[in-house]
């Protein structure tokens, strides 16, 4: 039978790892349009915090998937009837947490290198360091366009699972379902537009769905009654 401990733990760590990504995203450049190459490209190179920011993001993704995997372990919150859904939640989160750790790598070191030797080169090089910049451009879209749709299948069966319990208010399951179809529609658009203006939508109602489900679930875990787990677990 899991103790209430677990849960504090699992909930705090989802809070703290959506806050602090939240706070690390404040940081990022973002005043160009994330599509139009030349001037972003130019941003990029010109900030210092660049691989500073992004090992920041997958510290932050790193404590979110860490309180996934707690609550995905058996009997946190998981009816024995849908054991193949935590089962499937757990290697989601594992493998959204890994591409991640490719993804900070594609885009925090590699992509940044890349616009700086570009920002730098002669005149009579610069075509060839802007077209290498583009393709780690292409390739940091592809492994983005599949950690969201990896993310996204985590926080939906995640939210199935609180769906599924007795104890904890239904709402939150269906804010975590709804949080993940976002992430999948973000990794959609992602490998068919890249940073489009379409993503707007999904990324901000994917953010806003993930801190809401994160606060509600602390919330629950700290000041919910007493027995919360156990009886959820019955």
């Amino acid at each position: 039978m899991p103790d209430r401990n677990s849960f504090r733990f699992a909930a705090s760590l989802m809070f703290a790892g959506t806050v602090f990504s939240l706070l690390v995203g404040l940081l990022h450049p973002g005043r160009e349009p994330a599509n139009d190459h030349p001037a972003v490209f130019a941003e990029y190179a010109a900030s210092g915090t660049w691989t500073a920011v992004h090992l920041g993001q997958f510290i932050g993704m790193a404590i979110v998937i860490a309180g996934l995997v707690i609550f995905f372990r058996p009997g946190l919150g998981a009816p024995g009837q849908i054991d193949w859904v935590r089962r499937l939640g757990l290697v989601s989160a594992i493998v959204a947490l890994a591409l991640d750790g490719v993804l900070q790598a594609v885009d925090g070191v590699a992509l940044k290198q890349t616009v700086n030797a570009w920002a730098n080169a002669p005149e009579a090089e610069k075509a060839a360091r802007f077209a290498n910049a583009e393709t780690i451009r292409w390739l940091e879209w592809g492994v983005r366009s599949y950690q969201s749709v990896a993310l996204g299948v985590a926080f939906a069966l995640f939210g199935a699972m609180l769906a599924q319990s007795d104890s904890l208010p239904k709402p939150v399951g269906y804010l975590m379902g709804l949080a993940g179809i976002a992430y999948v529609a973000q990794g959609w658009v992602l490998g068919t537009q890249g940073f489009s203006p379409s993503n707007a939508i999904p990324t901000l109602a994917g953010i806003a769905l993930v801190l809401a489900s994160s606060i509600w679930l602390l919330i629950a875990a700290w000041w919910g009654r007493k027995g919360l787990v156990a009886s959820s677990v019955s």
